[in-house]
C-alpha cells in the first residue's frame, strides 16, 4: 500500500497504459482522478472502483479541461500527490516534406502542449506536499528515428525535455518530475488513426500483438502493466532521489529492433502503414 492516503490524477485513463496505472496506483491505496474523453469507459472503470476512482471528463487538447481537472481533484481531496501525463494518440502520420501546419499543431497539442499544461495547473495543489510526484508518457520515440511518424516524434522529445526542465523549477517546492519512455506497448495507439473500419483495426491490433513479441530482444509483447509497475515506482518514495530524468520500458527494443539484424521482419510502423493500405484496397476506399 505504498499510496495509502495520497491522491492521484491519471489522463488517457480509459484505457490501455492508462487505465492499468489508475489500476495500480488504486490498488495499493490511492483515490484516482481518472480523466479521459472516453466517458462511457472511464465511468465503468469508476463504477468498478468501490468510490476509489473517480470520472472527470477530460479533453486534453483544451487547457481549460485540464485545469478544471485539477481544481476539481484538489478540491474534492485537499491537494494532489501524484499526476501522471499520459494521454496522447498517434498524431498526423505525414513526413516533413508534406504535413500541413494545422497537422503539427494538432499533434503538439495532443502530444506535447497537454503535458506542460498538466504540469501548469497541477503543479499549484502539489506544492511542499511530501512526496509529491509528475510523471510524463514519452516514448521510445523521443530517443531515435524509426520508431513513430515525425510528429509523433519530435512532440515526444518535447515531453523528454520538457521533464527535465520542468524538475528543475519545481525542485524549490519538493516537486519531482520524470518521464517514462514506453516501447511496443499492446495498446490500440497503433491503430487508432488508421483510416479503416474498426474490424480492420481489431485485425491490425491482433497482428501487432503478435509481431510485437519479436520485435525486440525481449520475447514478448509489452504490457501496459509493464509500464503502470515503472509509474508507480517512479510515483513512490522508493524513487526519491530520482528527478528530471527517465524510465526505459520497450524490452530492448532501443538496443536493436529485430529488422537490424533480421531483414525479413518488418519494421513496426512500416507494417502498420502495409496493413492500412491492405485494408484500404479490401474495401475499396
Amino acid at each position: 500500500m505504498r499510496f495509502a492516503g495520497k491522491i492521484a490524477v491519471v489522463t488517457g485513463a480509459a484505457s490501455g497504459i492508462g487505465k492499468a496505472a489508475v489500476l495500480k496506483l488504486a490498488g495499493e491505496g490511492a483515490h484516482v482522478f481518472a480523466a479521459d474523453i472516453d466517458e462511457a469507459g472511464g465511468r465503468a472503470l469508476a463504477e468498478q472502483s468501490n468510490g476509489k476512482i473517480d470520472f472527470v471528463r477530460c479533453d486534453v487538447t483544451k487547457p481549460s479541461d485540464i485545469e478544471a481537472l485539477m481544481d476539481t481533484a484538489a478540491a474534492k481531496a485537499g491537494g494532489i500527490d501524484i499526476v501522471f501525463n499520459n494521454a496522447a494518440a498517434g498524431g498526423d502520420r505525414a513526413p516533413i516534406d508534406e504535413i500541413s501546419p494545422e497537422g503539427w499543431d494538432r499533434t503538439m497539442d495532443l502530444v506535447l502542449k497537454s503535458v506542460a499544461m498538466g504540469i501548469r495547473y497541477a503543479a499549484p495543489h502539489m506544492k511542499h506536499r511530501k512526496g509529491a510526484s509528475i510523471v510524463n508518457t514519452a516514448s521510445v520515440a523521443a530517443l531515435g528515428a524509426g520508431y513513430s511518424p515525425i510528429a509523433y516524434a519530435v512532440a515526444k522529445a518535447g515531453v523528454l525535455h520538457l521533464s527535465k526542465v520542468a524538475a528543475t523549477d519545481l525542485a524549490q517546492y519538493g516537486i519531482r518530475v520524470n518521464a517514462i519512455c514506453p516501447g511496443f506497448i499492446n495498446t490500440n495507439i497503433f491503430t487508432a488513426s488508421l483510416e479503416v473500419p474498426g474490424e480492420f483495426k481489431t485485425q491490425a491490433n491482433a497482428v501487432i500483438a503478435e509481431m510485437s513479441a519479436n520485435a525486440q530482444p525481449v520475447a514478448r509483447g509489452g504490457q501496459p502493466e509493464d509500464i503502470a509497475n515503472a509509474v508507480a515506482y517512479l510515483a513512490s518514495e522508493e524513487s526519491s532521489f530520482m528527478t528530471g530524468t527517465h524510465l526505459l520500458v520497450d524490452g530492448g527494443l532501443t538496443i536493436g529492433q529485430r529488422h537490424a539484424w533480421d531483414k525479413e521482419t518488418p519494421g513496426m510502423f512500416d507494417a502498420l502503414l502495409a496493413m492500412e493500405e491492405a485494408a484500404k484496397a479490401g474495401t475499396g476506399a
